[in-house]
């Protein structure tokens, strides 16, 4: 049984790098959740790669500063965060 795990999709120079990144305050947040969400999803499905059901899709969550997209493969372990969008405020 592999430990589940979260990264970047397709990695973290497009999700949160580029022309204008998003700010380092948001990073942190969206890290610090997408952690948490990880360690949820464990708990969720201690074996994760015999899963057989459909997964959730796409999720959105809210955090200080903005909010990300993610999804989760369970048969993979693991959390994709797929974009990051800051506040416009």
């Amino acid at each position: 049984m592999s430990e589940w795990r979260w990264e970047y999709e397709p990695d973290e120079t497009h999700v949160v790098g580029g022309e204008t990144p998003p700010p380092s305050s948001l990073v942190a947040e969206v890290e610090k959740r997408a952690a948490e969400i990880t360690r949820a999803a464990a708990a969720l499905h201690l074996d994760g790669t015999r899963y057989e059901g459909v997964g959730d899709g796409v999720q959105t969550a809210f955090v200080p500063g903005g909010m990300f997209l993610y999804l989760t493969i369970v048969r993979h372990q693991c959390v994709y965060v797929l974009q990051v969008t800051a506040s416009p405020m």
